[in-house]
């Protein structure tokens, strides 16, 4: 609740620019828009791309993608990524795979997310070497305590693993599940194609609905440079817990188009309808389909 709090005591001091970020939606152009809202839709073929990736078993498609995109609801209950983790944890364990493997193969499609977000901002950065000005979303004096924790989690694992035998244990005997798993997927390249290529297309997608937004907006920013501020944002704040990303999102991304040389006031308005699109309006579907998936017994 206290990254939430702290978004909304900002966005009282920065009301002014809230509003003009509203009035600025007004003036939308609307087949950007649609777009956008057809890259958002791409997104949930992505995640399925990807999950299909990470096990070996062929997975029902249409329950996979209608999981992925019910899963999109569950994300908003529980922080980061908890809820949309547990409901296709289920999912697969509904269809068959035991909970070891399906545990395994959802910490895989994780790891593959993750990698294909941060090769893309490498890949993107080296592209465009100023597309983000960093100095701007990270003052001198949080490097240090940054520095700190960093250094302190390796640390505090270490300690935990040692004190700990059962933990140490449970630990190695998932590491070898993950590992196996691994191996039977990448033997497969049907199955590896659709594991990175769905990490590389689902955040390259979720940049792609940005950069349209931002077109739908008249935001001033080179395309390349909209996409690393995405990405940068994205990265940032996944150390934040909140439910869906709800209020650190927003925040980062502010501030990362700001960095890249936008106006407060349509960087807002960008971000607004960014969210719009991506979160409010397919919550309520999406948790009408997750309730669904969950009469039918299918998760």
């Amino acid at each position: 609740m206290l990254p939430l709090l702290l978004v909304g005591v900002v966005a009282v001091r920065h009301r002014s620019v809230l509003a003009e970020g509203f009035g600025h939606l007004a003036a939308a152009r609307w087949p950007w828009l649609l777009a956008a809202a057809g890259a958002t839709c791409l997104t949930w073929v992505a995640a399925a791309c990807t999950r299909q990736g990470a096990v070996v078993e062929r997975l029902p498609r249409r329950r996979l993608l209608a999981t992925q995109f019910a899963a999109g609801a569950a994300n908003h209950l529980l922080p980061t990524g908890l809820g949309a983790s547990a409901v296709n944890l289920r999912f697969m364990t509904v269809c068959g795979l035991p909970l070891a493997r399906s545990s395994a193969a959802l910490a895989l499609y994780l790891l593959a997310e993750s990698v294909g977000r941060l090769a893309l901002l490498g890949a993107l950065l080296i592209a465009f070497p100023g597309a983000l000005r960093l100095g701007a979303l990270l003052p001198d004096a949080a490097v240090g305590p940054l520095l700190a924790v960093a250094g302190a989690v390796p640390v505090v694992a270490a300690v935990a693993l040692a004190l700990l035998p059962r933990l140490r244990g449970a630990l190695a005997s998932f590491l070898r599940t993950a590992l196996g798993e691994a191996r039977s997927v990448h033997a497969r390249p049907a199955r590896a194609l659709a594991l990175w290529g769905g990490a590389l297309a689902f955040p390259a997608l979720q940049a792609s609905v940005l950069v349209l937004v931002g077109r739908a907006l008249g935001l001033d920013v080179p395309a390349g440079h909209v996409a690393v501020a995405y990405l940068a944002a994205t990265v940032a704040v996944a150390l934040v817990p909140t439910p869906g990303g709800i209020g650190s999102v927003e925040a980062a991304l502010v501030v990362a188009l700001v960095a890249a040389g936008g106006p407060a006031a349509v960087a807002t308005a960008v971000v607004l309808a960014f969210r719009l699109l991506t979160v409010w309006l397919p919550l309520l579907p999406g948790a009408l389909t997750l309730a669904a998936l969950v009469r039918m017994r299918v998760i």
